[in-house]
């Protein structure tokens, strides 16, 4: 039996036909490559979208083709995500500091029919142009004024070919599973490899952005994505941005760190994201000047790890949280990320100087009478994929998943060589046969053989099934 509420696909129009809707007058500010800054909001950014998708359909681009871009962080390259998706085609990004042998390949594996680029970008086109043979027409992103003199074939001026279209174009609709964006990854033996997103997956990955627990993006922040858009879709904000009716301001090809802190301080960004060399970048140039950052609330950090120095300098100098991020080119792209959590309760005070985070949850233990009674109880455990140890409030009975946090046995407090006739539910002191006080001892860690082994003093006593988790029970 299926349900009675209302299905619609899930498609990337949808969100900027929303935001124009509904978020209609949210600026849009972009650092042009031409140098300056062009403002403009939601309900300018959807006609000009469908303008641009209009112009493609007249150059040949039709369903599941593929259109190129290689560009910075603007409101061109903004356009152009939505138009290409939004048409049915798909959204290729080429990052142009691949080598040359990479840049020929993805182009001609992805068989592109038109390229849009910057400006920057033009003297590396016509260098490329002989080993792009499928490619019909060149689109410089920029207007006529700034129109390069260029050896490229077919060549046509962006705003030109906008300007000559009119936005009377209704977002066709199609299976939410059609590709939408096209990303090819390096980091892989040979060629590089390519990440094909549907429409389905790029909505539900703005979706996650969106969530408290995730960069917790909302309609009251302005955000600022400064790592490139033709690299994994700017970590998915333009599309998240759009979902959530957040104000963009977007950095173009100026990433140092006094050029991103006078756009911060003069649009007031309240989050912004970006690799940690953009950061040490801005750091060293806020000490240099003594000048800060007020308006941001957090950063997302991600692309390599980041230094504990840098996210205390953030917190304790700045007032600012930072998201640790981690994903990959296939996860589209963000993986997880990692929040600072609020102090655990309880006499956990070596774990938290050590950084480990705690859970809490109730277990049952049995009583005198044999009746299980409530207490908690401390468990260490190693995460056996990550490699790191972490002291986590844990349920007594949970069955512990494969590749996850697991125990993998108790041991006496005092790690001394088991006798005959202990079993695993007896817990003795020092070699003594009495059974161990009521009291529960604090959980220690241990490394023996390479294994992970936990130390804990329970006056009940313990029994760890294999692949149940901890049981209960009443010593003998």
């Amino acid at each position: 039996m299926r349900g009675l509420m209302m299905d619609r696909p899930l498609l990337i129009q949808s969100l900027i036909r929303y935001a124009a809707r509904y978020h209609a007058e949210t600026e849009l500010v972009s650092r042009t490559t031409e140098g300056p800054l062009h403002r403009y909001t939601y309900a300018d950014a959807e006609p000009r979208a469908k303008q641009l998708a209009k112009a493609l359909m007249r150059l040949g681009v039709g369903f599941g083709d593929r259109v190129a871009t290689i560009a910075w962080n603007n409101h061109r390259h903004f356009e152009a995500y939505y138009a290409i998706s939004g048409m049915g085609a798909v959204c290729h990004t080429i990052n142009p500091r691949l080598f040359a042998d990479q840049l020929a390949y993805i182009v001609n594996h992805g068989e592109d029919k038109v390229l849009l680029l910057d400006l920057t970008f033009v003297p590396l086109a016509e260098k490329m142009t002989a080993s792009w043979p499928a490619v019909r027409h060149y689109v410089v992103m920029t207007d006529r004024s700034h129109m390069p003199a260029t050896s490229l074939p077919n060549v046509l001026c962006y705003e030109d070919i906008v300007a000559g279209e009119i936005a009377e174009l209704e977002w066709p609709e199609f299976d939410e599973n059609t590709a939408a964006a096209l990303c090819y990854t390096s980091g892989t033996t040979g060629n590089p490899k390519g990440a094909l997103y549907s429409h389905r997956s790029t909505v539900l990955h703005s979706l996650a952005l969106c969530a408290s627990n995730n960069v917790g993006i909302a309609m009251q922040d302005v955000l600022c994505p400064i790592v490139p858009m033709f690299h994994v879709n700017a970590w998915g904000v333009p599309y998240a941005a759009a979902m959530a009716g957040a104000k963009l301001v977007f950095p173009g090809p100026r990433l140092d760190g006094a050029s991103l802190h006078e756009l911060f301080d003069r649009e007031g960004v309240t989050c912004a994201l970006g690799v940690p060399t953009v950061w040490l970048g801005l750091l060293q140039h806020l000490e240099a000047t003594g000048k800060r950052i007020d308006s941001v609330k957090r950063v997302t950090c991600g692309g390599s790890a980041v230094p504990i120095s840098m996210i205390r300098t953030f917190a304790e100098r700045y007032g600012v949280t930072l998201i640790h991020g981690w994903g990959m080119t296939e996860m589209s792209p963000v993986g997880s990320l990692s929040r600072r959590q609020a102090p655990p309760r309880g006499r956990d005070h070596e774990r938290r100087a050590a950084g480990a985070r705690t859970l809490g949850h109730r277990c049952l233990l049995p009583g005198r009478s044999g009746q299980p009674s409530c207490a908690r109880l401390r468990w260490l455990v190693s995460h056996r994929r990550r490699g790191d140890d972490r002291c986590r409030w844990l349920h007594a009975d949970r069955r512990p998943q494969q590749g996850r946090d697991q125990i993998r046995r108790r041991v006496d407090q005092l790690d001394r060589p088991r006798k005959r006739g202990d079993g695993p539910s007896r817990c003795r002191r020092g070699g003594g046969n009495r059974p161990a006080a009521s009291k529960m001892g604090r959980a220690a860690f241990a490394r023996r053989r390479g294994q992970a082994r936990l130390r804990a003093c329970c006056g009940r006593g313990h029994r760890l099934s294999r692949g149940q988790g901890c049981e209960m029970a009443a010593a003998r």
